[in-house]
């Protein structure tokens, strides 16, 4: 009886107690079939280093479906969970929700009594989705006090283009679908991620693109002329209200992850930017709120693009010479020092010391695949693609990634689908990192692989409530 009483031993007060914490021993990897001939599915991967199948799949959930693209997903509850405002602390993290993209369809997986017996438990289907909230394109998703909340990327409509998307609620228990989040959601127009600070009470989203400009692959075109996102927008969290937008200019394209500062006491928080259009830059973006409340950003790294001879590109790159970086994923250490940047096109994981946010400083940096430099893995596995999901251990002395980015876009940038991959690196605690050359998944043929999730929790999953001492 004491145990249902207390709170989940997963929820953390504050990042450095979270960082105490043990560590993880099993990943679980989310599994697509890019050519949709097979169901996708949900890998448990056992990562402690002290077991015989460290590096090995030791459990499969594959879905009743085909079709679903898998890209994020999260936990039905988090540290989020012990807010002194509206928390529900005897909640278990204990669920994983995972949307398909590019079916609007949402899985539910059990992942009690143990990660290796994790089960489907339920599934929504996309006409109660688009019925609730006229959403579609499910994405990201976060556990907040109150419930669950997921980002779309497409409105209603076949094409997902009739209205805009935006978060919708789900309940964090029975899972179903409440409605829609925003009372006034101002001039956004477009969406991609989002997260918040829960005692500062706001919210921070970002932008893509509509379906049709990304589920058949980049638009050339659209890219050139600017019509992709690059804005950020800033919400009154309880108020479920717009508050404020920043425009990045129009050449910044592809506003993609917001990391904010773990510590709650912090204002700010880290954008990265795909490419600029005027010179096939990614950068990376800070954030933060003045004491009158206003919002405001600043580019603070450049990451410049590669040059590259015209056989090594693919048709879309080939008028440039060049391989840009592509910013596809950013994410923050739970002590805010260390910022990862995976750049999908030059296959390069950056480290970036951001103890002073406004003046980020390189500290570490490892290669693999990439367009064209293709860099090999230390242990001699082949490796197709490049950094691409990251995932941050709670402690800080890993790093984890995967390869793929989206299966058109994989196709269009690396000439086919990315046979799935999983790989660690190594960070030494004042800054540096190398990849493991003994940690290697390769995934069942057939299969490319998505983001990754920690037990217990990660640095891209929790919400803290409370300072650090």
């Amino acid at each position: 009886m004491l145990q249902r009483i207390r709170p989940d031993p997963s929820f953390y007060p504050s990042p450095k107690l979270a960082m105490e914490a043990p560590v993880e021993h099993y990943a679980y990897t989310l599994m697509l079939s890019p050519d949709f001939t097979r169901p996708d599915a949900l890998a448990v991967i056992d990562v402690d280093p002290d077991s015989k199948d460290c590096g090995h799949m030791v459990h499969r959930i594959d879905m009743p479906h085909k079709g679903d693209e898998f890209h994020h997903f999260g936990w039905n509850a988090c540290s989020s969970m012990l807010s002194p405002l509206l928390g529900h602390p005897f909640t278990e993290r204990r669920y994983l929700v995972i949307p398909g993209i590019r079916s609007s369809r949402i899985y539910i997986i059990d992942t009690k009594p143990h990660p290796t017996e994790a089960r489907l438990v339920k599934v929504i289907e996309p006409e109660e989705l688009m019925h609730k909230t006229g959403y579609s394109r499910p994405h990201t998703t976060h556990c907040g006090p109150e419930g669950l909340y997921i980002s779309t990327l497409g409105g209603a409509g076949k094409d997902g283009t009739d209205g805009p998307p935006g978060i919708f609620l789900m309940d964090c228990e029975n899972f179903e679908v409440l409605g829609r989040w925003e009372l006034d959601r101002g001039p956004q127009r477009m969406s991609y991620d989002f997260w918040w600070n829960i005692p500062h009470d706001y919210m921070v989203s970002s932008e893509w693109g509509l379906p049709p400009q990304f589920e058949n692959g980049l638009i050339g075109e659209d890219l050139l002329a600017n019509r992709y996102g690059h804005c950020l927008h800033f919400w009154d969290l309880r108020g479920r209200k717009h508050l404020q937008t920043i425009d990045l200019g129009a050449n910044h394209q592809m506003a993609l992850e917001v990391r904010p500062a773990h510590e709650p006491t912090k204002d700010y928080g880290f954008l990265g930017v795909v490419v600029d259009t005027t010179n096939l830059e990614g950068s990376i973006w800070t954030w933060w709120r003045e004491k009158d409340g206003v919002f405001h950003a600043r580019k603070t790294a450049t990451i410049p693009p590669e040059p590259a001879s015209a056989e090594q590109l693919p048709d879309l790159l080939k008028p440039f010479g060049a391989v840009p970086p592509l910013v596809t994923d950013i994410d923050l250490s739970l002590d805010d020092r260390f910022l990862y940047v995976a750049c999908w096109g030059t296959g390069e994981l950056r480290q970036y010391d951001v103890r002073d946010p406004m003046a980020p400083r390189l500290a570490g940096s490892v290669h693999l695949g990439g367009i064209a430099r293709r860099a090999p893995h230390p242990g001699g596995a082949s490796f197709t693609g490049a950094p691409q999901m990251l995932e941050i251990s709670r402690d800080g002395r890993r790093v984890y990634f995967t390869n793929s980015l989206y299966s058109t876009w994989d196709r269009q940038f690396y000439g086919a689908a990315l046979p799935g991959a999983q790989v660690k690196v190594n960070v030494h605690p004042d800054g540096g990192m190398a990849l493991d050359k003994d940690y290697f998944v390769a995934f069942p043929e057939g299969y490319s692989a998505h983001q990754i999730r920690l037990e217990g929790g990660d640095c891209s999953t929790d919400s803290f409530c409370f300072p650090s001492v």
